[in-house]
C-alpha cells in the first residue's frame, strides 16, 4: 500500500472516530423540533427554504427543457442520402 494512501486512510479513520466519540448533541432548529414556529425567525427561515427550492426547481426545468430541445432538434434532422453504387465506382 503506498504511503500516501495509508496517510489518507488514517486521517479518514481518525476523523470518523473523533466525530463519533464527540459528546456534543446536535440540536434541531425550531421548525424541525416543533417549538415556537410562529416567530419571525422561523417565518424567515421558511421563506428562505421556499426561495431556494424555487431556484432549484427553475434550474432543473431549464436543464430538462434543454435536453428536450436537443432531442427534438436531433429528431428533425434529415438523414444523409445513401451513396449509390455508381458514385462509389467513380
Amino acid at each position: 500500500m503506498p504511503r500516501t494512501a495509508l496517510k489518507t486512510n488514517c486521517l479518514a479513520f481518525c476523523s470518523l472516530a473523533l466525530l463519533l466519540l464527540s459528546q456534543t448533541a446536535a440540536s434541531a432548529c425550531s421548525a424541525c423540533y416543533g417549538q415556537n414556529t410562529d416567530s419571525p425567525l422561523a417565518d424567515g427561515m421558511n421563506w428562505g427554504i421556499m426561495s431556494l427550492l424555487a431556484f432549484i426547481i427553475t434550474v432543473l426545468i431549464g436543464v430538462a427543457s434543454f435536453f428536450v430541445f436537443l432531442a427534438r432538434k436531433a429528431g428533425s434532422l434529415q438523414p444523409d442520402p445513401q451513396p449509390t453504387t455508381a458514385s462509389l465506382n467513380s
